[in-house]
Protein backbone atom coordinates (compact mmCIF):
# COMPACT_ATOMS: atom_id res chain seq x y z
CA UNK A 1 0.00 0.00 0.00
CA UNK A 2 2.76 2.42 -0.89
CA UNK A 3 0.17 4.72 -2.47
CA UNK A 4 -1.52 5.64 0.83
CA UNK A 5 -2.00 4.98 4.51
CA UNK A 6 -2.21 1.34 5.54
CA UNK A 7 -5.74 0.62 6.86
CA UNK A 8 -6.11 -0.57 10.46
CA UNK A 9 -8.84 -2.92 11.64
CA UNK A 10 -9.93 -3.98 15.13
CA UNK A 11 -12.19 -6.62 16.60
CA UNK A 12 -13.65 -5.36 19.90
CA UNK A 13 -16.67 -7.61 19.46
CA UNK A 14 -14.62 -10.78 19.09
CA UNK A 15 -16.39 -11.88 15.92
CA UNK A 16 -14.89 -14.73 13.90
CA UNK A 17 -14.63 -13.06 10.47
CA UNK A 18 -14.29 -9.51 9.17
CA UNK A 19 -14.58 -8.59 5.50
CA UNK A 20 -12.09 -5.93 4.40
CA UNK A 21 -11.47 -4.02 1.19
CA UNK A 22 -7.66 -4.21 1.41
CA UNK A 23 -5.26 -7.10 1.07
CA UNK A 24 -2.54 -5.25 3.05
CA UNK A 25 -3.49 -3.82 6.44
CA UNK A 26 -2.81 -3.86 10.16
CA UNK A 27 -4.76 -5.76 12.79
CA UNK A 28 -4.67 -4.19 16.25
CA UNK A 29 -6.91 -6.69 18.07
CA UNK A 30 -9.24 -4.67 20.28
CA UNK A 31 -9.22 -0.88 20.52
CA UNK A 32 -6.51 0.68 22.72
CA UNK A 33 -5.72 0.23 25.51
CA UNK A 34 -6.69 -3.41 25.02
CA UNK A 35 -4.94 -3.81 21.66
CA UNK A 36 -2.32 -6.42 20.82
CA UNK A 37 0.88 -5.54 18.93
CA UNK A 38 -0.19 -3.90 15.67
CA UNK A 39 0.65 -6.61 13.13
CA UNK A 40 0.98 -5.97 9.39
CA UNK A 41 -0.90 -8.59 7.36
CA UNK A 42 -0.51 -9.17 3.62
CA UNK A 43 -2.86 -11.60 1.85
CA UNK A 44 -0.76 -11.67 -1.31
CA UNK A 45 -2.65 -13.72 -3.89
CA UNK A 46 -4.96 -15.26 -1.26
CA UNK A 47 -8.38 -13.92 -0.24
CA UNK A 48 -8.19 -14.73 3.49
CA UNK A 49 -5.69 -14.38 6.31
CA UNK A 50 -5.80 -15.09 10.06
CA UNK A 51 -4.22 -12.71 12.57
CA UNK A 52 -1.55 -14.64 14.51
CA UNK A 53 -2.34 -12.70 17.72
CA UNK A 54 -6.15 -12.64 17.99
CA UNK A 55 -7.10 -15.35 15.45
CA UNK A 56 -9.51 -13.03 13.62
CA UNK A 57 -10.18 -14.28 10.09
CA UNK A 58 -9.99 -11.46 7.55
CA UNK A 59 -11.63 -12.03 4.18
CA UNK A 60 -11.04 -9.77 1.17
CA UNK A 61 -14.19 -8.26 -0.34
CA UNK A 62 -13.42 -6.40 -3.60
CA UNK A 63 -16.73 -4.53 -3.35
CA UNK A 64 -15.47 -2.61 -0.29
CA UNK A 65 -13.23 0.46 -0.44
CA UNK A 66 -9.63 -0.17 0.67
CA UNK A 67 -10.16 1.34 4.12
CA UNK A 68 -13.61 -0.17 4.69
CA UNK A 69 -14.74 -3.23 6.62
CA UNK A 70 -17.93 -5.18 7.20
CA UNK A 71 -18.97 -4.73 9.94
CA UNK A 72 -18.08 -1.06 9.53
CA UNK A 73 -17.23 -0.52 13.21
CA UNK A 74 -14.17 -2.76 12.78
CA UNK A 75 -12.29 0.09 11.05
CA UNK A 76 -9.84 1.84 13.40
CA UNK A 77 -8.22 5.19 12.69
CA UNK A 78 -5.05 6.01 14.62
CA UNK A 79 -5.17 9.42 16.29
CA UNK A 80 -2.62 11.94 15.10
CA UNK A 81 0.15 12.61 17.59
Amino acid sequence: MADGVVPHFQNDRGIEMIEVGAKEFQCIGARPPFDHPHVYLDMGHETEIVCPYCSTLYRFNPKLDAGAAEPADCVWTPKAA
